[in-house]
């Protein structure tokens, strides 16, 4: 039982969360009570586990079991809660935020030459109707709890959950929450690497209790098939007997494998062991035996050396045979990434450059349609300001003419006037003169004459300047119908061709917008794949020239051994040759001479194809750079032509609503002219009449004077 619970490295701990809000406000009581540290106390059963937790205890879960954690249970029983809590209250968190703060506190305890990588990765896997999917996986380079933090709140804003009758926040999904610590010392590179999984599992449902339905039900049958599942392979896992581990079964089990079997691997290096402590001990007894005056076949010795040469020289040349190879494959792919690298930056520069002649030629017909805009807007202000002159001579002469209209008008009436009086005093209205006149009559007689024809000929003068005013007000009639008439063809001329421009600007703004958002895309795309392929170079490249580097020191410190036993064997060679010789060992000389000398060829040649690889590193970096480069160049040419174009368009649009504002000014200005023009034609008509005799109408009044 000893032996079994030394090897047995699965811990089952114990813990009970409080009670939740709906649970108080339905009036329930917390129960258990706890007897030491592994047991718990319900009524009147009590249950023994490796450790228990009481909802007050501390959850530091890193002294001892490092490895991976299952928060297992059904639902509503506090998984979640236990695995997280309350993840900003130091008092409520969980055991991830427990864990996080622990290991940094220990780092920042520890020796100042180590150096830590630790990243963090949540999984989410979703059980669906047919398997289980990883559905959310958010992974982070952290340096600080905080961190951590931010990483389990992004990680819990993609979980999905589900209300039931037994939990308002069920999870539907599976949280695997990793976090893999990666050391290094600074001054021996000694490394280290370690993985904690800490898994918080979908609670397993009793459809009776939960009162789950439709798609909340299928989810409940599912996480139950996928817990069976994990459950199957930790039952395979504790016996030991089984051939077959089910990993397969589930995806989980299969994201979990690596955290599953420690116990194979751990078999798997204890034979390793067992097998060199033999060697060792055969070895060991090999050299008591010659310690011990023993005689050892030199034959077999020699043979054993021989074999021991061998295996590591065909070890070495395999190994030395596998990098060249490995390093020709990576430098071929790289090749090929960079050649349709260079492909794919030769079709942007391309299409970036037929964008430009594009964007040239339309600029061109932009700036060629607001020259004839431009001018066209000056001949508008032209005839314009012609027809405002007009109007404004007009109105002059519209002012002039009703002051004469009203002087002639006063005249008439003080010449009807005088006429009717003479009319009456004469009686008859015949001006003759009576024959019975005395002198002085005569003489007023002759001056009635006198005013009466002079009163004669300034009305024909005031007849005959009505005449030239109305010809010269018919004659501005008609320059200012002529002048509307051309006001309205320039007008629609201008919104025929600026209706006519602006549909095909705004296409071809459509299209280049388009093809920015296109040209953009792949520039992004380019951008992350360039990003991608640096970094992978970067990994290979650092992780062969580490390879690399282990593979010289091992030759150099095995020709360092040859060389040490070559001389020692020389000596004593040369001793034996003194004394007589030996052609045994005169063939082991040539022998160790010959494999000396081919691990020299071995190590010259890989130290070649490491300065190949040197050589070809700041190859492949300066043309990752130049890509970058042109890149950069490219999105800032980009957003030149993006600018440009929105400055063209601003410009565009602000023609059209100056264009636009002119042609309702105008035609504000037209509006109350067809008004004049009918009042001052009425005029005329009714003044078109008798030389002597003269008809005033007023339009307003009607009224015939």
């Amino acid at each position: 039982m000893a032996d079994v619970s030394a090897e047995c490295n699965i811990r089952v701990l114990c813990r009970f969360r409080p009670l939740n809000h709906t649970e108080t406000l339905r009036g329930d009581k917390y129960i258990p009570t706890f007897q030491g540290d592994d047991t718990v106390i319900i009524g009147v059963s009590s249950y023994k586990f490796s450790s228990c937790y009481s909802k007050c205890l501390s959850q530091n879960v890193l002294d001892g079991y490092n490895g991976t954690i299952f928060a297992y249970g059904q639902t509503s029983s506090g998984k979640t809660y236990t695995m997280e809590g309350k993840l900003h209250d130091p008092d409520g968190r969980g055991i991830i935020p427990r864990i996080a703060e622990d290991i940094f506190n220990h780092i920042y305890t520890m020796d100042e030459n180590l150096e830590f990588h630790i990243k963090v990765k949540i999984t989410r896997v979703c059980v669906c109707v047919c398997v289980c999917v990883v559905q959310g996986c958010t992974e982070r380079f952290v340096s600080s709890p905080e961190e951590v933090m931010d990483v389990i709140d992004e990680g819990k804003a993609n979980r999905h959950v589900a209300v039931t009758n037994m939990n308002e926040h069920s999870s539907r999904s599976h949280s695997i929450f990793l976090i893999n610590i990666k050391q290094e010392h600074v001054e021996t590179e000694q490394k280290l690497c370690g993985k904690l999984y800490l898994v918080d599992l979908a609670g397993s449902e009793k459809v009776s209790k939960t009162g789950a339905e439709g798609a909340v039900l299928d989810e409940a049958k599912n996480i139950n098939k996928s817990l069976s599942a994990l459950g199957n392979v930790i039952s395979a896992l504790a016996e030991g007997t089984k051939t077959h581990v089910p990993y397969r079964d589930s995806k989980m089990t299969r994201i979990l494998q690596e955290a599953e079997q420690w116990k194979r691997k751990y078999e798997k290096e204890k034979e390793k062991n067992k097998n060199l402590k033999e060697n060792i001990q055969r070895l060991e007894a090999e050299l008591n035996h010659w310690h011990n005056g023993v005689e050892i076949c030199i034959i077999s010795l020699f043979l054993t050396q021989k074999t021991l040469k061998g295996f590591f020289r065909s070890s070495l040349l395999a190994s030395s045979r596998g990098d060249g190879e490995r390093v020709q494959c990576e430098l071929s792919r790289l090749q090929a990434d960079s050649d349709s690298a260079k492909t794919e930056v030769k079709e942007v520069l391309q299409a970036l450059e037929e964008l430009a002649l594009t964007y040239d030629q339309k600029s061109q017909e932009a700036e060629d349609t607001r020259i004839h805009n431009r001018r066209l807007i000056a001949e508008l202000s032209h005839k314009t300001s012609d027809l405002m002159c007009l109007e404004a001579e007009f109105s002059r002469l519209q002012e002039v003419s009703g002051h004469q209209r009203k002087r002639i008008t006063e005249v008439l009436n003080t010449l009807m006037k005088d006429i009717n009086d003479f009319s009456f005093i004469l009686g008859n209205g015949d001006l003759r003169l009576p024959c019975d006149l005395s002198g002085v009559q005569e003489e007023e007689y002759a001056v009635v004459c006198v005013y009466v024809s002079k009163v004669k000929s300034e009305l024909k003068s005031v007849v005959k300047r009505c005449g030239q005013l109305e010809a010269l007000q018919t004659d501005c009639h008609r320059k200012m119908e002529e002048t509307g008439r051309e006001l309205s063809s320039c007008q629609l001329l201008i919104s025929q061709k600026a209706d006519a421009q602006r549909e095909p600007q705004h296409k071809q703004l459509g299209r280049l917008r388009d093809d920015i958002n296109h040209k953009q895309k792949i520039i992004d795309e380019l951008k992350e794949s360039e990003t991608l392929t640096d970094e992978q170079t970067r990994q290979d490249m650092k992780g062969l020239e580490e390879t690399v580097a282990r593979e010289l020191q091992t030759l150099h410190n095995l020709r360092k051994l040859f060389v040490q036993d070559l001389t020692a064997r020389v000596k004593q060679s040369s001793e034996l040759d003194d004394s007589g010789g030996c052609s045994t060992q005169k063939q082991k000389i040539s022998f160790l001479e010959n494999n000396l000398e081919q691990l020299t060829k071995v190590h010259k040649q890989l130290v070649r194809d490491n300065a190949d690889l040197r050589c070809e590193l700041p190859k492949l970096e300066k043309r990752l750079r130049s890509t970058a480069d042109r890149v950069r160049a490219l999105e800032d040419a980009l957003t030149e032509a993006k600018e440009g174009a929105m400055k063209d368009r601003r410009r565009y649009q602000q023609e059209v609503e100056r264009i636009k504002d002119a042609m309702r000014a105008r035609n504000g200005f037209r509006r109350p002219h067809a008004a004049l023009i009918g009042h001052y034609i009425l005029l005329t008509m009714f003044s078109k009449n008798s030389h002597y005799h003269i008809t005033i109408c007023d339009p307003g009044a009607q009224k015939q004077s």
